[in-house]
């Protein structure tokens, strides 16, 4: 495994004349739908810092969107799935099994939320995931109707594209979509009307009570929302929200499901986002941070639900395949040998007391928000909280100049989002920290 030096270093512009080459190959050969962040091409990545093609060390505060949070080329897993791909690649688990898949379910039985007995499934993506808990709501309760909410993000398959809530470029043109799927508020504090410390219990009310007289409880499959939106805008959700949500499932025979894929896996400073207020999911989808980079997704849940589909109703020629299981083994041994809890809470320290600053001096910072390294803010028009896309893009474009990768999101486009891996180094954390404010002094 090649060490790349922890330290940012820009030789060329940003593109590079060498990643501009391969930007002009990549428009003949790759679909124009398929979009890039920063079209810069990655050589080398580890630890907090991605090498381009050009030579370039980028610092790297999005970790392939929350995926390698272990680092990009963590060394158990590198080993495990090195050590995996001399055996075998693939045999498919519904064909003949092996031992890396069941560890894998075994591992993720003991670190879900929960004392109950548990079981899972595996899967590629994490849209897959989510497809599959709605399979699995509807084998158990025999009902149809799914509750989503504002803000949501949860894939684009076609169902998963029905469950999410932005249009543009999720949805758009992409139609007609699954039906059953019924959208509700959610406790966005920083934008609910009587104020954010009314925003748990109004917002709750508001949904129980939409889902009761608009579909009726007793036709409501499953209930599925992330314990951190992600897409929307890293929304935490008010206080006492989401273990209403959680209650009101419960007491009408709905299937609960926590889609954990963006804040799961050590991000938010817990293992799983749910932790925070002691909501236990019934189910909770994982992908991103669960391999180290490579696909994996899964479903984990209360065994006598998984158990409802019938034998062959859940699978995926790849779903669960061995090299992601041994990587998924090496990112969790990862995880528990750094205690990449405690890592992700000191990152949310350093973060917040940086942005904090940002904000007494610049008006245009609305909101500081996030937990662990899954920190945004948001931005808005001085004076006012109209959303601020122009200035989210402007500085993430001046961070990108200075080789600092960020990324933006949010229902309106004004959250800049920070996902740096876990195993990042502080002085590299700061030095981020310094490119943002001297971006903020620019703008």
């Amino acid at each position: 495994m090649s060490a790349i030096p922890q330290e940012r270093r820009i030789v060329t512009a940003i593109p590079g004349p060498k990643s501009q080459e391969l930007q002009a190959r990549r428009l003949g050969a790759v679909a124009g739908g398929v979009g890039s962040v920063l079209p810069v091409f990655a050589a080398r990545a580890n630890g907090g810092i991605i090498e381009d093609v050009d030579g370039n060390r980028l610092i790297d505060f999005g970790s392939g969107i929350a995926v390698t949070s272990v680092g990009s080329s963590a060394e158990a897993v590198v080993r495990r799935a090195s050590a995996q791909l001399a055996e075998f690649t693939h045999t498919c688990f519904m064909v003949t099994p092996y031992e890396g898949y069941v560890e894998v379910c075994e591992q993720l039985a003991e670190l879900t939320p929960g004392d109950h007995a548990k079981k899972s499934a595996l899967f590629n993506s994490g849209a897959e995931a989510v497809e599959n808990a709605v399979k699995i709501a509807r084998a158990y309760t025999k009902r149809q109707a799914v509750v989503v909410f504002d803000h949501g993000y949860h894939g684009r398959t076609n169902l998963t594209m029905a469950l999410t809530a932005k249009n543009m470029p999720y949805k758009n043109g992409f139609g007609p979509f699954a039906p059953e799927i019924y959208r509700v508020p959610v406790a966005y504090g920083y934008r609910w009307p009587t104020g954010a410390e009314n925003a748990g219990a109004e917002a709750s009310a508001q949904a129980i009570d939409m889902i009761v007289k608009q579909i009726g409880a007793e036709n409501v499959a499953a209930i599925i929302i992330e314990p951190v939106l992600g897409e929307g805008g890293f929304i935490e959700p008010a206080k006492g929200f989401l273990p209403a949500i959680s209650k009101f499932a419960t007491d009408n025979g709905i299937v609960f499901v926590a889609d954990e894929i963006q804040s799961g896996f050590c991000r938010t400073g817990q293992w799983f986002a749910c932790e925070d207020e002691n909501v236990v999911p019934d189910l909770i989808t994982t992908a991103k941070g669960i391999a180290g980079g490579l696909p994996l997704a899964a479903v984990t849940g209360r065994a006598e639900m998984m158990d409802a589909p019938h034998s062959g109703g859940l699978g995926g020629t790849y779903g669960g395949n061995p090299v992601a299981c041994a990587a998924a083994l090496g990112a969790i041994e990862t995880m528990r040998e750094l205690d990449l809890n405690a890592k992700a809470k000191r990152i949310e320290e350093v973060m917040k007391a940086r942005l904090a600053a940002i904000q007494e001096k610049y008006d245009i910072v609305g909101d500081i928000r996030g937990r662990g390294a899954m920190i945004a803010i948001e931005l808005v028009k001085s004076g006012t909280k109209d959303p601020n896309p122009e200035a989210t893009g402007t500085l993430a474009k001046a961070c990108h100049a200075e080789g600092l990768l960020v990324l933006t999101c949010g229902t309106y486009g004004n959250v800049l989002r920070f996902l740096p891996p876990l195993v990042i180094g502080e002085d590299l954390l700061n030095e981020g920290m310094d490119i943002i404010e001297a971006a903020f002094a620019r703008v």
